[in-house]
């Protein structure tokens, strides 16, 4: 096996491409002699300038699958392309609700394995290998795709970093669908949370909230202090669990994975959970009153002290200057 093309799974809402999608290109040029990417949509076209702009230089694309889950078609129509001898050496996705459930159905039709949750990957030797941490993320396994066939692999968001190449956009080719494949779970309708300011995953500064703040209505601090420092929102899995706030808020290995320019950690014990989410930040800022906190042993500027007279106290002198 060989390193020479590569395909990345594509997402796209409302015409944007997922940061997740181009931080694998990225990664792609780094390993890969060609760079493609598929994608299960209509609307191709809208995204192929940004795709060619990020190393991309065609995108396969199914064509409308009238609001059909993507796993069932898009994994039968990669599947098909490895067995006519068109596939690529690698297929790259990111950890998304969709890539999860394409890349196992496509492992289990053309009978690859599919190495998940990998935050580097490397060519050795014409292979390609994949790190991946386990045990809360306090050691790396590192594993080596052998045999012939596509690689393919899982990678957690913000393990790379986007960057544009410079390229044209992106040829569209048809992707065909087998007939069988198609008809399957529709999508009736969508919710999507509303919100304001950055996301959190895409926020260069986020403050996060722990069980330290005491009760679900001191999480108003955290709010407060987020919008002050043009940031967002976050919590721990304990706040989450306990109801307090939405679970797209929680940071962790079971939530987010973020890596802002700064990250605050207000009443935060920082248990192993809680870090792999976010000890990829630049600058660590660590609020807490126990001086033994894990958090501390990551934090690059730490706060021993109560939440409840630092937050204020923060937010006061913020205020003061706008």
């Amino acid at each position: 096996m060989t390193v020479s093309k590569i395909w990345v799974h594509a997402e796209a809402l409302d015409g944007k491409v997922s940061t997740i999608t181009l931080e694998l290109l990225a990664k792609a040029r780094e390993l890969g002699d060609t760079v493609e990417a598929f994608y299960g949509g209509a609307d191709a076209e809208a995204i192929a300038a940004t795709l060619g702009a990020h190393g991309a230089t065609t995108v396969h694309a199914t064509g409308d699958l009238g609001g059909t889950l993507l796993g069932v078609p898009v994994a039968a129509a990669l599947a098909a392309k490895v067995a006519a001898g068109a596939g690529p050496d690698a297929f790259l996705f990111g950890t998304t609700p969709d890539g999860r459930d394409i890349a196992g159905r496509l492992s289990a039709k053309i009978d690859r394995p599919l190495l998940s949750n990998n935050v580097e990957l490397d060519v050795a030797d014409g292979k390609l290998v994949a790190t991946t941490p386990v045990f809360g993320g306090t050691v790396n396994v590192t594993t080596t795709f052998a045999g012939d066939g596509p690689a393919i692999v899982l990678a957690r968001p913000k393990s790379f970093a986007a960057a544009e190449s410079g390229g044209g956009a992106a040829a569209v080719q048809a992707l065909d669908v087998p007939a069988d494949a198609l008809g399957g779970t529709t999508i009736v309708e969508r919710h999507v949370e509303e919100s304001t300011g950055p996301k959190l995953d895409e926020a260069a500064v986020v403050v996060s909230g722990g069980r330290g703040l005491g009760e679900a209505d001191k999480y108003e601090m955290i709010e407060t202090l987020a919008k002050l420092l043009h940031g967002a929102p976050g919590a721990s899995r304990a706040i989450v669990d306990a109801g307090w706030v939405p679970y797209a808020y929680q940071v962790g290995q079971t939530g987010k994975v973020v890596k802002p320019t700064v990250y605050m950690a207000c009443g935060i014990s920082g248990a192993t959970q809680h870090l792999v989410g976010m000890k990829g930040s630049k600058n660590i800022i660590a609020i807490n009153k126990d001086e033994e906190a894990p958090i501390f042993g990551v934090a690059d500027l730490g706060i021993v002290g109560d939440v409840h007279k630092v937050l204020p106290k923060l937010i006061e002198a913020l205020q003061s200057r706008s």
